[in-house]
C-alpha cells in the first residue's frame, strides 16, 4: 500500500501507540483528583503540556488540550466573538478556509456579527492589503490559515502580521493543522499571531487529540463549561493518555524537521515533475518556496476527481479528492471556486499529500500507474468530448 493522503489523518506512530497504552495502564486517574493517583495524572498532563510549549518555543501557560482541529477553530473564534463583542462584530477571514472556519463564520453571521470573506488570486493567495482596507472600528478578529489544506498555498502571514501590528486589539488566529512540522516555524510563531490551532491526528497522534496556542496576556471566552479544567478555560476531564501521546507525537515530528521536510519536497518534486509532462495535467502546486512541501494538486479535466482517487486505489495507492472533509459529498474544491477556476476542471481535481516516511520509490511507482492510467483516461476524455458536441 502507498498512502498518499496525509493531509487527511496519518497513521498512527507505533511509538506513540506504545505512550499511550503506557500512561493508560500508568497514569489512569483522573488528574483534578486531590489523591496521589490523581496527582500522578497532572503531573503526567503538565509535563505534556510544558514539551508541547517547550517544542513550539511558547509558555506553558499558552497551551490548551482540545479533541483537535475543529473544535480549535471553534473555540477561537466563537471564544473571541463572545468575549469581545462589546468591543465589535466585525470578523475577517478568507475564501478558502477549511469549513471548521467558514462555517463557524457563518453561523456567527446568524448571530449579527459581520464577516468579511477576503478572496483570493488566481494561485490562491490573499492580498494583505485587501485586508488592511476591510479592517474597521468594529473589527475584532482576523483568522487566517497558514497552508491551505487543498492546493498548499502558504499565506504570507508575516505580511498580515504587519499590517495588524497597528492594531493591537484586533485578535490574530491562524489555522495552522496543515502547517505544522513543514517547516514553517517561523510563520506559525510570528510575534503578531495571538492564536493557533493544531491537531494531532496530522501528525501521527491519536485521533480526538489537539491543542490550541493562546498568547498570554489574551483572552477568549469558553465553549465548554464546567469542572474548570484547562484553567477553566476549556472544562472536561482531560485525556491524559492521547495528550500525553500527542506531546510524544509532536517531539517526534520536529525531530529532524529540515531533512524531513526535504524528503517530501523531493518526493512531490519527482511526481510533480513527471505528470507535468503531459500536456491535459493542470497543476495547482507549483514547485516553489510558495507551496507547502507535502501538497499536490493536480486535475485531468474530463475526468472526475473521484474516478481518478478509485482508479489510483485499485493499484494501491491513496490520494483523495481535494479534501476528506467534502469528497464524500461529490463537490469541487471550495478553494478552486474561490480561485476561479472553471467547474468541469475543479470537479476532476485530485490531491496528493505526503508525510515524512513516503519514499522516491513510492513516487516512482504513483507515476508508474499515472503512466498507465493516462492512457486509459484518454479515452474516457475522448469520449466525453464527443458526448458534449454531440
Amino acid at each position: 500500500m502507498i498512502y498518499f493522503d496525509n493531509s487527511a489523518t496519518t497513521k498512527i506512530d507505533p511509538a506513540v501507540l506504545a505512550t499511550y497504552d503506557a500512561i493508560s495502564n500508568n497514569f489512569f486517574g483522573n488528574p483534578s483528583s486531590l489523591h496521589a493517583v490523581g496527582t500522578k495524572a497532572n503531573d503526567m498532563l503538565q509535563s505534556a503540556r510544558k514539551q508541547i510549549a517547550d517544542l513550539l518555543d511558547a509558555q506553558t501557560d499558552e497551551i490548551y488540550f482540545t479533541s483537535g482541529g475543529t473544535e480549535g477553530d471553534n473555540w477561537i473564534i466563537k471564544g473571541t466573538a463572545i468575549e469581545k463583542r462589546e468591543f465589535g462584530n466585525h470578523l475577517i477571514t478568507t475564501a478558502i478556509e477549511h469549513p471548521a472556519v467558514i462555517n463557524t463564520m457563518k453561523q456567527l453571521e446568524k448571530l449579527g456579527f459581520r464577516v468579511t470573506y477576503l478572496p483570493v488570486d488566481k494561485n490562491g493567495f490573499i492580498d494583505p492589503q485587501m485586508l488592511a482596507n476591510a479592517i474597521t472600528d468594529k473589527t475584532i478578529l482576523v483568522s487566517t490559515m497558514v497552508v491551505n489544506n487543498e492546493i498548499g498555498a502558504i499565506q504570507p502571514i508575516h505580511e498580515v502580521a504587519k499590517v495588524l501590528a497597528d492594531y493591537p486589539t484586533i485578535h490574530y488566529h491562524v489555522d495552522a493543522v496543515q502547517a505544522v512540522g513543514k517547516g514553517l516555524r517561523d510563520l506559525i510563531r510570528d510575534p503578531r499571531v495571538d492564536f493557533a490551532t493544531f491537531s494531532g491526528h496530522k501528525f501521527h497522534a491519536p485521533r480526538g487529540t489537539g491543542f490550541i496556542y493562546a498568547k498570554r496576556g489574551r483572552k477568549i471566552a469558553p465553549l465548554l463549561t464546567g469542572g474548570g479544567q484547562e484553567n477553566d478555560w476549556r472544562s472536561g476531564t482531560e485525556n491524559t493518555p492521547a495528550i500525553g501521546a500527542m506531546a510524544k507525537a509532536l517531539r517526534l515530528l520536529l525531530t529532524n524537521e529540515s531533512a524531513n521536510v526535504a524528503n517530501q519536497q523531493a518526493v512531490r518534486t519527482r511526481i510533480e515533475n513527471h505528470i507535468s509532462q503531459y500536456p491535459d495535467v493542470t497543476i495547482f502546486s507549483p514547485l516553489t518556496n510558495q507551496f507547502a512541501p507535502h501538497i499536490l494538486c493536480f486535475a485531468l479535466p474530463g475526468v472526475r476527481g473521484e474516478t481518478i482517487v478509485h482508479a489510483f486505489e485499485e493499484h494501491g495507492i491513496y490520494i483523495s479528492t481535494t479534501s476528506a472533509c467534502s469528497s464524500k459529498k461529490g463537490t469541487e474544491s471550495s478553494t478552486l471556486r474561490a480561485m476561479q477556476v472553471p467547474s468541469h476542471i475543479a470537479t476532476s481535481a485530485v490531491r496528493v499529500s505526503l508525510d515524512e516516511h513516503n519514499t522516491l520509490a513510492e513516487a516512482d511507482e504513483f507515476n508508474r500507474v499515472f503512466d498507465q492510467l493516462y492512457e486509459q483516461f484518454a479515452k474516457l476524455r475522448t469520449n466525453v468530448t464527443v458526448a458534449h458536441h454531440a
